[in-house]
């Protein structure tokens, strides 16, 4: 039970250049987190293109619950929890749909769009006090929902800091994703990427945002982009993005030094842009850029372009359960399932007014980088429960996030940042675990 692990215990397991192994392997600080970090941050749920329409819904979990997000009648977008308010069944067992409410498989209780009890089958054999307006026959709502400029949050907690303040400067992200479209809208297209691995949620996290393991994690498929020596003045089915990809990742130690880390107490992290060629570069020359730079000059004007544009970042992590990648289009989802097993969800958008090229470029770059098919995922989901099977055993007990401790660079607006090869990503999410897990209810 989470009550189990005395806050004493837990500001032990953290110190500043170290955590202790219990924090990924043991099942009650687990549970903890769930009611702690999962049970009041506010957490990505959805984008509001992915509900755009009256009686669209998707799926998502915020910790232990399975939650449906609906586009209700009146518009309003509400979270639900998936289970019915009558003998616990799961009522929606779809990812994504459009439903003019739902009903339960079990004894066809229906509920509509906003989780309001809609009707019951024989309704004569209930007690003559049986009220189908009583709220707590409606499904459970998520208590606080709210939206920033399309991207939907929730929090199981129904009170606390507002969205804005709990996103913080990373509202930064958000803003340039979306002005990165010459019509101010984005819209998510094409599929999702779904895949489990057997290990601990924050595995993920701390891999986001480290820059050293590329080049040792991903070495067959560096080794595989060098041993290619295509002209690359010679045409490509995808302009060479997937050989830039794989090439980029055999970055040496100077040029990972060369890529900025930033980390907030909040647990937010982000790293600076390292892809620097091709038709991936920030700052590139071909026919499609020159066309898509024109239209957003059009909507923005040029000193705004040249500051959307001119953002290089790569991945940036909402912690704790999302990460954003605005340069091109990309999203992940962390859901933890157990304290071992963890799923990752992935998907990219299309920035509207774009040409359609770049949503192909956002696709075949979620299709290298995060899907079943990737050879950079795989990689990293093979090290995740190598981790864990390693951390299984009890000996050593500790371990060492040091790594550019000594170089943080501390700012007087809360951000911390260092050079790429560091650990700071690491120690500003464990800073803000802490803070979240040892905080009174």
């Amino acid at each position: 039970m989470p009550d189990t692990v005395e806050t004493e215990t837990l500001r032990g397991l953290v110190l500043p250049d170290r955590v202790h192994r219990r924090l990924y392997t043991d099942s009650a600080i687990f549970e903890l987190e769930m009611a702690r970090i999962f049970g009041r941050c506010w957490l990505f749920l959805a984008h509001e293109s992915q509900i755009a329409l009256p009686g669209d819904f998707i799926r998502t979990r915020m910790g232990r619950e399975d939650v449906i997000v609906t586009r209700a009648r009146d518009g309003r977008i509400h979270g639900l929890v998936n289970r019915c308010t009558h003998r616990g069944s799961q009522i929606c067992s779809v990812e994504r749909g459009n439903a003019g409410g739902f009903a339960c498989p079990y004894h066809a209780w229906t509920f509509g769009l906003d989780g309001a009890l809609n009707s019951v089958p024989h309704r004569q054999s209930l007690p003559p006090a049986f009220d189908i307006k009583d709220p707590r026959l409606a499904l459970a709502k998520v208590p606080r929902i709210e939206s920033y400029r399309g991207f939907v949050f929730g929090s199981l907690a129904a009170s606390g800091e507002g969205l804005r303040d709990f996103l913080g400067p990373m509202t930064d992200v958000i803003d340039n994703f979306v002005d990165r479209a010459p019509e101010g809208e984005i819209e998510q297209a094409g599929g999702i990427a779904r895949q489990e691995y057997r290990g601990n949620w924050k595995l993920h996290h701390e891999n986001a945002n480290d820059t050293l393991h590329p080049g040792f994690v991903h070495e067959s498929s560096v080794a595989s982009a060098r041993a290619d020596q295509r002209d690359y003045a010679a045409p490509a089915y995808d302009g060479h993005q997937t050989h830039t990809q794989m090439l980029s990742n055999g970055f040496g130690l100077r040029e990972w030094q060369g890529v900025g880390l930033t980390g907030y107490a909040s647990g937010h992290t982000f790293m600076g842009g390292f892809y620097k060629a091709g038709v991936l570069a920030p700052d590139r020359d071909d026919p499609v850029w020159r066309d898509y730079r024109a239209r957003l000059v059009a909507r923005h004007g040029e000193e705004k372009t040249a500051r959307v544009l001119g953002e290089d970042r790569f991945n940036n992590l909402l912690y704790p359960n999302v990460s954003l990648n605005a340069q091109y289009q990309q999203i992940r989802i962390v859901q933890p399932l157990a304290v071992d097993r963890t799923r990752v969800l992935a998907f990219c958008f299309r920035l509207k007014g774009a040409p359609d090229i770049l949503f192909h470029r956002a696709v075949r770059f979620l299709t290298n980088l995060s899907s079943p098919a990737s050879m950079i995922l795989s990689d990293d989901i093979e090290i995740f429960e190598r981790v864990q099977t390693g951390l299984s055993n009890p000996a050593p007990e500790w371990l060492d996030q040091s790594r550019g401790l000594a170089t943080d660079r501390r700012g007087t607006d809360g951000r911390v940042q260092s050079a790429g090869v560091s650990e700071l990503p690491h120690r500003a999410q464990y800073g803000a675990w802490l803070r979240y897990m040892t905080e009174a209810a």
